[in-house]
């Protein structure tokens, strides 16, 4: 289980993850603050999180929500059956450290496996105040990150360069081929592929468009990427589909 340097989490975000710390909730951080704590940004407003969905903390989940006065938004409510078909549970937050500060919790993501498995490979930060407290995984945060949503890729590719430039002088093997697999910067791409030919080679079985990195064609490299993205977002979109038809639903049954 790997351990990360980070920098300080600002208050109030701070706050929320101490009370949900402090109620012994079995959670992961997600989303843009993990982000922050793999160094691919510098901001992010809200809180996401990816919970385990026994009962027992389900109801730490919601000791922690009660505390910080969290109000249900949207749909659905806090509900295993929901979070486990993939819904997220969206709350805001009303005491007076936390006022306005939007809380997002999912247990199941695309592309992603069930939560037991992103428990076991986390990686473990140490927060002053909080003590250790488990972020997804860098490769398990990259799926998770390949929505729809236009915002997303960007901080896709930022992840790995980060990820690059912390690690290339002390690389594994594991880690460069992870890079070929991931890796959405064409100029990073053919940089890679000239240092370790064999290995981009291999994954080029799995992931095509890496032979336009062995053959140093950009233009065709770019294209390729685009046209990935493009599949990833589509297949996102048909996964939310029947998802957005129960929200809408719920959304529905809601209305006065």
């Amino acid at each position: 289980m790997p351990f990360l340097e980070v920098r300080l989490i600002p208050s109030p975000i701070h706050k929320v993850l101490l009370i949900f710390q402090n109620c012994s909730a079995r959670f992961l951080l997600m989303g843009g603050q993990a982000c922050i704590l793999y160094g691919a940004a510098e901001f992010s407003r809200d809180l996401d999180l990816a919970i385990g969905i026994d009962e027992p903390n389900l109801g730490r989940i919601r000791d922690a929500l009660n505390e910080l006065r969290a109000e249900s938004v949207f749909a659905p409510p806090l509900d295993a059956g929901a979070l486990e078909r993939g819904h997220a549970c969206h709350f805001r937050c009303h005491t007076p450290e936390t006022e306005g500060l939007r809380i997002d919790i999912m247990t199941r993501m695309r592309g992603c496996d069930d939560f037991a498995a992103l428990w076991e490979r986390r990686t473990m930060v140490h927060l002053p105040e909080i003590g250790e407290m488990g972020v997804l995984s860098l490769p398990d945060l990259i799926r998770a990150k390949k929505t729809q949503r236009e915002k997303d890729w960007p901080m896709v590719r930022r992840l790995i360069e980060a990820d690059i430039l912390q690690a290339q002088d002390r690389a594994t093997e594991k880690q460069v081929q992870f890079w070929f697999e991931e890796c959405r910067t064409p100029s990073e791409l053919m940089r890679l592929a000239k240092v370790w030919p064999a290995l981009c080679r291999s994954v080029s079985t799995r992931r095509r468009l890496l032979a336009h990195a062995l053959s140093g064609d950009g233009v065709a490299l770019e294209k390729s990427l685009r046209e990935e993205e493009a599949s990833e977002k589509d297949r996102d979109r048909q996964y939310w589909s029947p998802l957005k038809m129960e929200l809408e639903k719920w959304r529905h049954d809601r209305r006065p």
